[in-house]
């Protein structure tokens, strides 16, 4: 098939890319000129393991920022554009509508359009509207149909996510559309068929509906490690008893800092916004967000606890500045949270992270005095109080616990992601502080 991509962001990238992979041509359009030139360039503007390669090796995909040369050709136009979260709370539709705009003063055939964007219940009729209001200036009549079809990807494993989804979910409203969906995905599930299809708002809300039901996991089991930290339980010893119940599992309920990225957080903030816009309190969904606002800072907390409120002529040591590893994004991360406490208490920062440096350096962190970056996660010690690992890189899983304890002023870890053993570091000298332990 012939397609067409509006945004060159996260999923619009990665969606091209695995589309492109599996024959079809893809052209991946974007306003962001200095990005479609370094895209043909084959330089990927965002870190996602495995992204990069299809990238660069893939002959059937392309990248302009003029969709009206490529909108002839493309039967299946997709919208993935960012949907940010609005000064409201709600999700900010311009993006989207800005590329509803485009489509209806460039369409000359009928085609499908695929909102892949995360938005609120109800946008595709929204979307339709836009689309009809162009095509009426222009006075012409064009039929389009519109679906919508989530993303369920996560950062890190996006292209594994992609290519063996675990569902595909389809909202449209003529079986035309179903078939032409379906058509285009039956390469990525041939041996079990996990097309799922509903009514355009049923798919909206689905994903909504999934990532606050992530959420509230791992806020639940943060608030059960809170509270097992002050009757003396261990955490992560109830987080086996109970994730071995099949009702329960495993997934998400791993005790830490709490949950960051771009997805979580705008997600459960605009669904308790939908609610408040329908009439309706979502007491859990909002309380879901309150534990893990609270969670973010309850490292910092540890370490006020333990050096004081003046942390003045104090340096820490930070492995980890993503919101999760595997990913080079630092939005909403814990550790952007527990640093600007810190700092503000007078205390100075170390950080070293695999991939999110940069990004943090110049966006996020910028305007934050009193951080220094360093190239290894051993230099990164030298000379401070304490170590404080906010992301669970892989190396940072078994690193060499006797080059930390040369490094650091003292032998002291708050672990915001409860990586090591508590018994064979305190063997070994260590002050090991953790998530839902009592030290």
């Amino acid at each position: 098939m012939n397609l067409a991509v509006i945004g060159s962001g996260y999923v619009g990238l990665v969606s091209a890319a695995c589309f492109a992979e599996m024959g079809n041509n893809v052209t991946c359009v974007d306003i962001d000129s200095e990005k479609i030139k370094k895209l043909n360039d084959g330089e990927v503007p965002i870190f996602e393991p495995g992204l990069e390669e299809v990238v660069r090796n893939n002959k059937n995909l392309f990248f302009t920022t003029d969709l009206s040369t490529i909108i002839n050709d493309v039967e299946i136009i997709f919208i993935a554009v960012g949907t940010p979260m609005g000064s409201n709370g709600s999700a900010d539709l311009q993006y989207v509508l800005a590329a509803a705009k485009k489509i209806g003063e460039t369409m000359q055939k009928e085609i499908i359009v695929v909102n892949k964007s995360t938005v609120p219940v109800g946008t595709a009729d929204i979307v339709k509207a836009a689309i009809k209001s162009e095509l009426k200036k222009r006075e012409v009549e064009i039929n389009f149909q519109m679906v919508s079809n989530p993303e369920f990807l996560k950062e890190g494993t996006a292209i594994n996510d992609f290519m063996k989804p675990d569902r595909v979910v389809i909202g449209a409203n003529s079986d035309y559309a179903f078939n032409k969906m379906k058509q285009l995905y039956s390469p990525f599930f041939r041996t079990h068929d996990r097309f799922i299809t509903m009514d355009i708002r049923s798919a909206e809300m689905t994903k909504y509906a999934a990532n606050a039901m992530l959420a509230t996991k791992i806020s639940f089991m943060n608030e059960i490690a809170n509270i097992c930290e002050r009757v003396g339980a261990d955490a992560n010893q109830v987080r086996v008893g109970i994730g071995s119940d099949k009702r329960i599992g495993y997934s998400f309920i791993y005790p830490g800092a709490g949950y960051g990225g771009s997805c979580f957080p705008k997600d459960v903030n605009a669904l308790r916004k939908i609610a408040e816009e329908n009439g309706y309190q979502a007491n859990l969904i909002t309380s879901v967000e309150e534990v893990n606002n609270a969670q973010k800072i309850i490292v910092a907390e540890k370490v006020v606890q333990r050096f004081g409120e003046n942390l003045s002529g104090k340096a820490f040591a930070v492995w980890g500045l993503a919101f999760k590893p595997g990913t080079d994004d630092v939005r909403e991360a814990p550790a952007l949270y527990v640093i600007k406490e810190l700092v503000k208490r007078g205390a100075k920062i170390n950080a070293y992270d695999p991939k999110a440096m940069k990004q943090a350096k110049e966006h996020y962190l910028k305007n934050i005095a009193n951080i220094h970056y360093y190239k290894s996660k051993y230099e990164v010690l030298q000379n401070t109080e304490a170590l404080i690992l906010l992301t669970e890189w892989k190396e940072f899983r078994s690193p060499d616990f006797n080059e930390i304890k040369k490094q650091l002023k003292e032998p002291i870890i708050f672990d915001g992601r409860n990586q090591y053993n508590a018994f064979n570091l305190k063997e070994l000298g260590f002050e090991y502080h953790q998530i839902g332990k009592i030290n």
